[in-house]
């Protein structure tokens, strides 16, 4: 098996599930005898919401270097918006990052899936680092909420979600997008916080839901099956 470091801690909450779902998809390869071997560098979260992106930029490649050195064959950065870094780090290291929109268009692929709604953070759904590659990779057309929505969102993942706080409020809000998004000509919507499928399930929606994080920690198992 290869070795896969992994940065997490951005929430540690989806970290355990990382850690949890990557182990348990390996195990269904190789039984439960054994177990991947990964390497976990857990960050502290404050420097995600300082938002100094030349900081966070420093950080992630600092990171990334110590694991190599350390043995990791790969990277996979546990969340969505910390992905933002991968243009800046990916040339600057010798292994590769695997990158979590991959994980977003294989999937949507496979399920011929040319429109999508995006949720999570203002970082992430404003940014490009989702929208722009599943754009030019797969030519996949990326939604997001109108007007204040994403403000509100924005509020839920950074004020409740990524604090372990999974409110009934908040499932309702994220229901209430994914209708308004339906409306508007999506076909599925991605689960751009990796703390959205733990608040949300594809029982709650006829909408096909594209949960970031069980996608990422597949990519992550096949990659250290080979």
């Amino acid at each position: 098996m290869k070795t896969l470091g992994l940065i997490g801690g951005t929430s540690w909450h989806s970290t355990l599930d990382y850690y949890r779902l990557i182990n348990t998809l390996v195990s269904e390869k190789i039984g439960t005898e054994g177990n991947p071997p990964l390497i976990l560098y857990s960050l502290n979260i404050e420097i995600m919401r300082s938002q100094d992106w030349e900081k966070i930029n420093q950080k992630y490649l600092e990171v990334t270097r110590i694991l190599h050195k350390a043995g990791a064959e790969a990277i996979v950065i546990c969340a969505n918006t910390p992905h933002t870094v991968f243009k800046y780090v990916q040339p600057l290291i010798d292994i590769p990052i695997l990158h979590i929109a991959d994980a977003i268009g294989k999937s949507a692929a496979e399920n011929k899936l040319k429109t999508l709604g995006l949720l999570g953070n203002k970082p992430t759904m404003t940014g490009e680092f989702i929208p722009s590659y599943l754009d030019i990779h797969y030519k996949i057309k990326t939604l997001i909420p109108e007007g204040m929505s994403v403000a509100r969102s924005h509020y839920f993942v950074s004020k409740e979600l990524t604090r372990g706080i999974f409110s009934d409020e908040a499932r309702e809000f994220y229901l209430n997008q994914i209708d308004l998004l339906l409306n508007r000509g999506v076909e599925g919507v991605i689960l751009g916080c990796t703390e959205l499928p733990i608040l949300l399930s594809q029982e709650d929606t006829s909408v096909p839901l594209i949960a970031t994080t069980d996608l990422h920690a597949q990519m992550a198992a096949d990659f250290i099956l080979g």
